[in-house]
């Protein structure tokens, strides 16, 4: 008998996307799950995955296309934030400079910003902006959950060596990285346990 689903999507709905600091967003008043991550990682591949949909986020042949921020409301009792993918070499420096601005003002400035899900190829080693954009995190103090995307590519034997081995890397314990794939459905109900629990703990910060 299958254990029970740890975060059924009864409702989703997209409320619309943020394209500037400052710029319309949806009234902070629900808890909000951030997902992070390079452009190239597979973030609308998880996505797709976590809310058993085939295209609430589009999956998008052009890594670096997606430069809003994007809200889902989830069952009405929580958002969804996807954040643009940074780290795409073909972006212009100019358009990389309008992006950090706007990931970075949400992340400082949204006030029921209860977690970050922060993703990382898996079979690949993390990038300069991985490394800086987890510094961020851990600057800031908000919550943060590292999933290794693409463990599909990997063989079988490796992925938890690899995940062991990424979690040192990171200087993180085992227990805080998820090994992820879209396309097996590995680690989705680790994830969403972990997303359920964020949206359910308190405040991080004061409002």
């Amino acid at each position: 008998m299958s254990a029970p689903d740890p975060l059924v999507i009864r409702s989703i709905e997209f409320l619309g996307g943020q394209a500037q600091p400052g710029g319309w967003r949806p009234a902070p008043t629900l808890p909000e799950i951030a997902f992070s991550g390079r452009s190239n990682v597979g973030k609308s591949s998880l996505l797709n995955k976590l809310v058993k949909r085939k295209s609430l986020a589009r999956v998008s042949q052009t890594p670096g296309k997606t430069r809003e921020i994007n809200f889902f409301a989830v069952n009405g009792q929580f958002l969804l934030v996807d954040l643009p993918g940074y780290g795409y070499a073909r972006v212009s420096k100019e358009a990389r400079a309008t992006w950090r601005p706007l990931i970075e003002g949400y992340l400082s400035g949204s006030a029921q910003l209860r977690g970050v899900v922060q993703l990382v190829d898996a079979r690949h080693e993390p990038t300069p902006e991985d490394r800086e954009m987890l510094d961020y995190l851990a600057e800031l103090g908000v919550p943060t959950v590292v999933v290794l995307t693409k463990t599909d590519k990997l063989r079988k034997g490796d992925v938890t060596p690899r995940t062991a081995e990424m979690s040192r890397a990171l200087g993180l314990d085992a227990e805080q990285v998820i090994a992820f794939s879209a396309v097996t459905g590995a680690g989705r109900d680790e994830l969403a346990e972990a997303v359920v629990e964020l949206v359910s703990a308190p405040a991080w910060r004061a409002v």
